[in-house]
This record gives structure tokens, C-alpha cells and sequence, in this order.
């Protein structure tokens, strides 16, 4: 019984060093990108970001303008999982259609 409480006392807190040395940092966030390329329909990108993304019929309809005038856009920015899958699903839907569409997620 006395060993169980001595183990107890040596797991039980943190120094404050250990504290300062490891101190918790909020998860990096991912931005998906859809780049242009001159295949793609216009049409096409902003229906896949009202579908995955949620986006509203104006909001797509910047985003894909972004996309087609600067090159690439920026669909929204989330954990890296949620991120991941939303580019993951994208890309998958684009291909089933027979478009080249490239869309990533990269740290923010």
C-alpha cells in the first residue's frame, strides 16, 4: 500500500520546466486550393465547391473567378484531416467527370 502512494507522488504533476519546455500549440489549419488549368470548366468548379464545400451559388462564382484570373483559389480553411478529405473527395468527383482539376491542401 505505501508503494502505490509513493508511485502516485512521483507521476502525479508537471514541473513547471516541463511545462515552459512542451507547451501546448493549437493544431496547424490547411487551406484547400483548386488551381486553374484550360480544361476544366468554369461551370464545373463552381458546382464542386457549392457540393463539397458548401459554398453559396455567389461565393463559388468568386472563388472560380479567383481561380481562372490569379491561377488558384482558395475553397476554405480547416484541420488538416477535414482538409485533406475535402481535397481527396474534389479531386475524385473532377476525375469521375473526366476533368484534370488539381486541388490541394497546404498549410495556411
Amino acid at each position: 500500500m505505501t508503494q502505490k502512494k509513493k508511485d502516485n507522488k512521483e507521476g502525479a504533476g508537471v514541473g513547471l520546466k516541463d511545462r515552459e519546455k512542451n507547451k501546448i500549440q493549437k493544431p496547424r489549419k490547411f487551406k484547400v486550393v483548386f488551381m486553374n488549368d484550360n480544361y476544366t470548366p468554369m461551370d464545373f468548379v463552381a458546382a464542386l465547391l457549392m457540393e463539397v464545400f458548401h459554398k453559396s451559388a455567389g461565393a463559388a462564382a468568386a472563388i472560380t473567378m479567383s481561380v481562372h484570373e490569379q491561377g488558384k483559389g482558395i475553397a476554405g480553411v480547416y484541420s488538416r484531416e477535414i482538409a485533406e478529405t475535402k481535397a481527396i473527395k474534389s479531386v475524385q468527383i473532377a476525375r469521375n467527370s473526366g476533368h484534370p482539376l488539381l486541388i490541394q491542401a497546404e498549410p495556411e
